[in-house]
């Protein structure tokens, strides 16, 4: 090998190394393979800024292709019955046991939503698809996967109201009766974007008239739950940490929203707040909501009352979409959080969402809802479904043990 050779093999390593290389924290289990994996979704997301900067295809159209890499066709198997439909005109995944002889007992149900930002995502993905099928044969239970509509072609609330039509159809005697779901015995849940969506319906439910159907669980894993103040000490603490930095969180709550860059560049300084915003920024108070020990060196102040340069149409639409509950579930007073069924609330140390969860917990329990929350000092987001080769994680598998043994216990 010729010195030129060995020179350009030496370089081609260290720009290898020093780009997969990150200062993760030696807290974190396993750090070179989150490294290893996160540098797959920098290179997509540098690619993805790269096309859109050269008008090819917007951003969120390029990091689509984590989705379509994890799709798969789910399929029934010995133990579990797969099927492709819709209820109420959404498409969604059923996954049921497979019946046995003499088998008539009714059984739980578990709603699900998948996270990925309201952008991305899918419940045919391997992680969301494996995860159904745990739920089924370790809690007996029926699942119902949601593939509600994503943005930007399908802004805020059409995910919303995808979900919460599926549920309300599904929790109706007759349905439930169809799949031999005990009615006393169901639940929804998600994770990240799913979570919010899975905690914005458990709130909205409850001002239904005349549902005779109620849920008895929500259980919510690493949720988002408000668009008011991205630079909570999580935000700042986390903000290039894997899976997920806080400008993709931003790019993904812009993109729930709108189109318009400006509301992306607003969120970014966290001046995106108005007059008709500010009175709820109460609800949002880290330093009353959160634990001590997480406000560390953080001082609170309030985010900046500048709201988004545009049109006042533009600016009107968008202070009601931060301030509706079913977008910010946390922008609620007490009295909207008293009587909403128990509550598993599932966190991680390394995520900008981290104190999203905390400030629900805290507010859960102030107006005395029954609450199970579960803190990972290690965890990272998403983490949970990390749980399929090449990318399963042992924390993952913790997460996921202790998410369906709380399910078997509480449902």
């Amino acid at each position: 090998m010729s010195l030129r050779s060995i020179i350009l093999f030496i370089a081609v390593c260290s720009f290898t190394a020093y780009y997969i290389y990150e200062p993760i924290p030696d807290e974190i289990e396993e750090r070179w393979k989150l490294m290893l994996t996160n540098s797959f979704f920098r290179s997509l997301s540098h690619l993805a800024d790269l096309s859109e900067f050269l008008g090819l295809k917007d951003y969120m159209g390029v990091m689509y292709f984590i989705t379509l890499a994890e799709e798969i066709a789910p399929v029934s198997d010995k133990h579990v019955k797969v099927t492709e439909m819709k209820l109420d005109g959404v498409d969604v995944l059923l996954y049921e046991p497979k019946q046995q002889a003499g088998d008539h007992d009714l059984r739980r149900a578990i709603i699900y939503f998948h996270g990925g930002g309201w952008c991305l995502g899918s419940s045919r993905m391997s992680p969301y698809d494996l995860l159904a099928r745990t739920m089924v044969t370790e809690v007996d239970a029926v699942v119902l996967s949601v593939e509600y509509r994503l943005a930007p072609p399908h802004h805020f609330p059409v995910a919303y109201e995808d979900v919460y039509r599926v549920v309300k159809h599904f929790l109706q005697k007759g349905v439930l009766a169809q799949y031999s779901v005990d009615p006393e015995r169901v639940a929804v849940s998600g994770d990240s974007a799913g979570g919010n969506l899975a905690a914005a319906v458990s709130q909205q439910l409850q001002k239904e008239p005349g549902l005779q159907v109620k849920l008895k669980a929500q259980a919510l894993l690493y949720p988002v739950t408000q668009a008011l103040d991205l630079n909570t000490p999580s935000y700042q603490q986390n903000q290039d940490m894997p899976i997920l930095t806080r400008t993709l969180m931003v790019r993904f709550w812009s993109e729930y929203f709108t189109s318009d860059k400006a509301l992306f560049r607003a969120m970014m300084t966290n001046t995106h707040n108005s007059p008709e915003t500010s009175s709820l920024l109460k609800f949002v108070n880290w330093s009353t909501f959160l634990p001590e020990a997480y406000h560390r060196k953080y001082n609170y102040s309030a985010p900046a009352i500048d709201g988004v340069k545009g049109g006042a149409a533009l600016k009107n639409r968008l202070s009601r979409s931060f301030t509706d509950p079913r977008a910010s579930p946390l922008l609620v007073p007490d009295s909207a959080l008293r009587s909403l069924p128990k509550a598993y609330v599932l966190t991680c140390e390394y995520d900008v969402l981290r104190d999203d969860g905390l400030m629900y917990v805290t507010r859960l329990r102030a107006a005395g809802v029954e609450v199970t929350h579960e803190h990972y000092d290690t965890g990272f987001h998403g983490a949970l479904m990390f749980n399929t080769w090449p990318t399963e994680f042992l924390i993952a598998r913790r997460m996921t043990d202790n998410y369906i043994e709380w399910l078997k216990q509480n449902l």
